[in-house]
């Protein structure tokens, strides 16, 4: 939380900065850089890899990052005394002020502030240090040793694991000030520390403020809120608080059930004002269920199924987090009906902004620490001393966002060890054990704990209890019945695929034949000591799906096969998702792994590199609306169509069940009226629209097939929207006939509209445009049927829409 208090002056130090590396790591203050080094543009906030990306280097191109020093400067002119912030250093940093040795840092997770008490022109010289080489001065045997993070030494740093993960991101571990540095020349009134902490007792909110500030030593100072306000009692010489009552306040809830309310705080101190930015007011518990091991958030008694996606950064060569580089992402989680973001334990805290924005957007963020599959050192005094800091500053700067849902010890670290076979006694850590909880009780008791991701069950990757990483319809390659059978609770990582983004991008970045491309093959995700890549997964599920040979397709029909790896990750992920968010179901939560690729390539996010949607969003979009129709097949028990309404209004509308033989020649049809509670699901049996027996789910065998397809349709009677479900007894075909495609451009006060329709059904419909993007894509369309999809303009001169639409199992046309 940035506070801005008046009369305070304010300057980003990001221009003037430049570089220079010391592969030998000889310089060990300024005075030794020789005279003669060559010294090189750089941006700030950044990192070292940033800076030669610009230059032009290629990640093939870049030297091994962690083995060299690199020396930053830059100069800087204050008129008052003042104080350097430097809110980031990534990750072994000497800082010095006109030459001489102003602070040390061994934690890329800890801000830092100098206090500069002479005015005028100051040079900065930061020495970020080899991680290599500090590694090296390092000793104690670790427990267990994980493959995923290099090099293993890296246990004993503070710092991220991204650009350390060989398999699935680039080479790229940060050097630099990779955080923002400011100067501040306080005025009459220097605000040292807040503790805001928003809270929500039956029902009713309350603000409770401590400010701790230098100046204005007597002056009545006054608390806002909204509406309210109330006046501060001065506790100390340099600390006043403040507790207001809010009866009237709305509470926060995320945007796919309620409204993420928000009230502005602010402060008058004298005769300055303080902003102290907003806050919000919400309740959240856990219910465990019955026997215990559940694991369901309730915000403000109102039960959640989360989902979302596991963040990994917005850009990760520059770890930018600012608004203008997160909001984009963000807003394409919303969009997609996602309510929780993971940051996980092999990424980073976020910026200020990336809270304010979940905040503002009604996203929950689950935040792990910053902790991944090691055995930590955490007997070394000197190490848990820094990680204790780590963890007080982020708890500190997000005290009232009321985003911040689940605090979590740390990804993997757990699940590693026991899957090594080590008894429990050798895994757990008082780290995650002790520390942490005392820390976030202390500071965010307002929010839930876990000790890992994943825990909670005999062994901590089982998903039948609390909180799993659920990759048996995934990586474990198991069919689609696994993900009622594993009875996950909590999936706080799943269904990791690799995602293969549309053609353009894949013509920009590896050719007009990107399965010929070493490259393409060598960014497919992939676990390092696997046996596998996940583009061996995903041509499971093309196998299991559509019958098809995989290795046969790439050779003969390499179209035809990105189309079919595209729709069985698509097919899976919204199948999967529906088990889960059915009527009856003992699951509460799934985020996938992950939102967005770190590079180009095949990777797990469900977005491209440059943030465009694959086809696994679009199928997430889908099984994420906060109004949701799925269809389960429940055997010999029939087809169940479940009605899920999230939000806070009763919805009431006609839904109707038909059936189709060769995709388009009706064998049975019916509708009825239909309501749905507030936060509620009403299921339906088959036998419900039919008034007696007809066999919807083909589970009978009584003679031929009566047909391929049932659709489901939900019609809303108060705004006439309407959303489907698609179910195909026979199994999913990539079989090419003529089905009679259309499709048409219309324009609204919006903007464009893409009118499809088709006289037979079709599947896997594709739309590929040079100038925009569809807000629904890889959809299945009924016979007969007409979607109606905005189209969004990819830049600003975007002109008209042109392109074309493809069926998995019918003709390409074109329309534009």
């Amino acid at each position: 939380m940035r506070a801005r208090v008046e009369g305070e002056k304010r300057q980003r130090l990001d221009a003037g900065w430049s570089f220079a590396i010391d592969e030998a790591g000889e310089w060990t203050q300024p005075a030794d850089i020789p005279a003669a080094t060559r010294w090189r543009a750089a941006r700030v906030p950044g990192t070292l890899a940033q800076a030669l990306i610009t230059e032009g280097a290629s990640f093939d191109d870049l030297p091994p990052l962690d083995s060299i020093d690199v020396w930053y400067e830059t100069a800087f002119v204050n008129s008052a005394p003042a104080e350097l912030r430097l809110n980031g250093l990534a990750t072994l940093a000497d800082v010095y002020l006109d030459g001489r040795l102003a602070l040390r840092s061994d934690n890329m997770f800890h801000a830092h502030r100098i206090e500069i008490e002479t005015p005028g022109a100051h040079d900065l010289h930061i020495r970020f240090r080899s991680v290599e080489r500090e590694i090296a001065t390092k000793s104690g045997r670790a427990r267990w040793r994980p493959r995923m993070i290099a090099p293993a030494g890296l246990r004993h740093i503070r710092t991220t694991a991204l650009g350390r993960l060989p398999g699935f991101a680039p080479p790229t571990p940060p050097l630099g000030p990779w955080r923002e540095v400011e100067l501040i020349e306080h005025g009459a009134l220097r605000l040292r520390a807040i503790d805001m902490r928003p809270l929500v007792h039956e029902g009713r909110a309350s603000l409770r403020v401590a400010l701790e500030i230098s100046g204005a030593a007597d002056a009545p100072a006054r608390l806002f809120c909204g509406e309210a306000e109330t006046r501060f009692e001065r506790v100390a010489d340099d600390r006043i608080e403040a507790t207001l009552a809010l009866p009237d306040a709305r509470l926060w809830t995320p945007h796919t059930h309620g409204e993420p309310h928000l009230y502005a705080v602010a402060a008058t101190i004298g005769d300055l004002s303080v902003d102290l930015g907003r806050t919000g007011f919400r309740d959240i518990d856990v219910d465990r269920g019955a026997d215990g091991a559940g694991f369901a958030l309730r915000v403000n008694g109102i039960a959640l199924f989360c989902r979302g996606a596991c963040w990994t950064t917005a850009d990760a060569v520059s770890l930018a987090g600012e608004r203008e580089d997160c909001a984009p992402l963000l807003r394409a989680m919303r969009d997609a009906g996602m309510n929780m973001v993971r940051i996980p334990g092999v990424t980073l805290y976020e910026s200020d902004d990336f809270y304010a924005l979940c905040d503002e957007l009604g996203i929950l963020v689950w935040q792990d620490f910053a902790f991944a599959n090691f055995d930590y050192p955490f007997q070394d005094a000197a190490f848990r001393a820094s990680v204790e800091r780590e963890a007080t500053e982020f708890l500190a700067r997000t005290r009232s966002s009321p985003s911040l849902a689940v605090l979590c010890g740390g990804s993997e670290v757990y699940q590693q060890a026991s899957m090594l076979g080590l008894a429990e006694a050798k895994w757990r850590s008082p780290l995650f054990d002790e520390t942490l909880p005392r820390l976030v009780h202390a500071q965010r008791p307002d929010t839930i704990y876990v000790e890992n991701s994943p825990s909670g069950g005999p062994l901590p990757f089982h998903s039948d209890t609390s909180v799993s990483h659920y990759y048996g319809v995934g990586a474990y390659r198991r069919g689609l019945d696994d993900a009622r059978r594993a009875n996950v609770r909590f999936a706080s990582e799943c269904l990791g695929f690799a995602n293969i983004a549309d053609d353009a991008a894949l013509r920009r970045d590896f050719g007009d034949a990107p399965l010929a491309s070493p490259l393409f093959a060598g960014r497919i995700a992939r676990d390092m000591g696997a046996t596998q890549t996940f583009g061996d997964v995903t041509e499971h599920y093309m196998r299991l799906l559509y019958g098809c040979d995989p290795a046969t397709l790439r050779e003969s029909d390499p179209q035809l096969y990105l189309d079919i790896a595209r729709a069985a990750v698509a097919e899976t992920m919204e199948a999967t998702i529906g088990e889960w968010r059915r009527g009856g179901s003992t699951t509460h939560g799934a985020i996938v792994w992950f939102l967005e690729d770190m590079w180009p390539g095949a990777g797990w996010g469900v977005l491209d590199a440059r943030g465009e949607p694959k086809s696994a969003y679009h199928a997430l979009a889908r099984a994420f609306r906060p109004l949701s129709l799925m269809l389960t097949d429940e055997g010999v028990n029939g087809l169940f169509a479940h009605l899920r309404n999230d939000g806070p209004q009763r919805i009431e509308g006609e839904i109707s069940l038909a059936c189709y033989r060769d995709g388009h020649v009706p064998v049975m049809k019916a509708s009825r009226r239909v309501a749905v509670e507030p936060h509620g699901v009403t299921t339906l049996r088959d036998a419900e629209f039919w008034g007696g027996f007809f066999d919807t789910a083909l589970a009978y065998n009584f003679g031929p097939p009566s047909h391929d397809l049932t659709v489901a349709r939900f019609t809303v009677a108060q705004s006439g929207a309407e959303i489907d479900a698609f179910h195909f007894p026979l199994g999913r075909n990539a079989i090419k006939s003529q089905l009679g495609l259309r499709a048409e451009i219309a324009e609204d006060g919006d903007g464009f509209i893409l009118a499809l329709s088709t006289n037979l059904a079709a599947q896997s419909v594709a739309i590929d445009d040079e100038f925009f993007l569809p807000r629904d894509n890889w959809l299945h369309l009924a016979p007969g049927a007409t979607k109606r999809i905005r189209l969004v303009a990819r830049s600003a001169d975007a002109k008209r829409p042109k392109g074309t639409a493809r069926a998995l199992n019918g003709e390409a046309i074109r329309y534009g």
